[in-house]
């Protein structure tokens, strides 16, 4: 079981909490979705997953097809643009 999130929300990116959401109902870990990250050439570490989802960590553009990609979802999806 996970340890529920102490710090609140930030406000660095518009995709971290859809994220973590997606991950929990895959049934993904963190680290199994960081090494799916990393197989499809993203460097992101345990650490700057955690700070993704928690919006605390800035996405970079290139990122965002690979996130979309690994969970399934479109970029548009992620970004709140499409059901």
């Amino acid at each position: 079981m996970s340890k529920p999130r102490m710090a609140p929300l930030g406000e660095r990116n518009i995709i971290g909490e859809k994220v973590m959401c997606l991950r929990k109902a895959q049934g993904l870990k963190q680290k199994q979705l960081v090494a799916m990250l990393q197989s499809r050439g993203m460097d992101i570490c345990d650490a700057s997953m955690s700070r993704l989802e928690g919006q605390r960590r800035k996405v970079l553009d290139y990122e965002l097809p690979v996130i979309a990609d690994a969970l399934g979802v479109s970029v548009s999806w992620l970004l709140g643009e499409a059901q």
